[in-house]
């Protein structure tokens, strides 16, 4: 008994890449099923929600191989499709292209670009330099 414990445990942890494609057709399928029977629906509903046949439905939940728009069909219909982000996620940015795109640093501030108080004649400031006085 204890070692059928040990094998569904290491079952459920086995890397997904130590399978076969086979395997993992059957476990996405009985993922689905069971999906399928907690929303408590037979496949032929779920075949009609999703607008695809009721063979289409046994053929994945038993592991075969069915066209990807017809995958994509019973996860919109079981609410699962937000999973495909998990399963092709956006790459992240690679380190060099995240420095090209921060660009140069600043490293002073370049000032209003009004018209400098030197450009400006004396009089306007109101302010005269000691030596203009005489």
């Amino acid at each position: 008994m204890e070692e059928i414990a040990l094998l569904r445990l290491y079952a459920l942890t086995m890397d997904m890449n130590d399978l076969s494609d086979d395997a993992i057709l059957q476990r996405l399928g009985q993922r689905l099923a069971r999906h399928r029977l907690n929303l408590n629906r037979t496949q032929a509903e779920l075949a009609l929600e999703a607008g695809v046949s009721r063979r289409s439905i046994y053929k994945i939940e038993n592991g075969l191989s069915v066209d990807t728009r017809i995958l994509v069909r019973i996860l919109r219909a079981l609410d699962l499709l937000d999973g495909l982000e998990m399963l092709a996620p956006e790459p992240a940015p690679s380190p060099m292209a995240l420095l090209e795109a921060r660009g140069r640093e600043r490293i002073r501030a370049s000032g209003s670009r009004k018209a400098s108080r030197a450009d400006k004649p004396a009089e306007s400031t109101g302010w005269q330099w000691p030596d203009e006085h005489s």
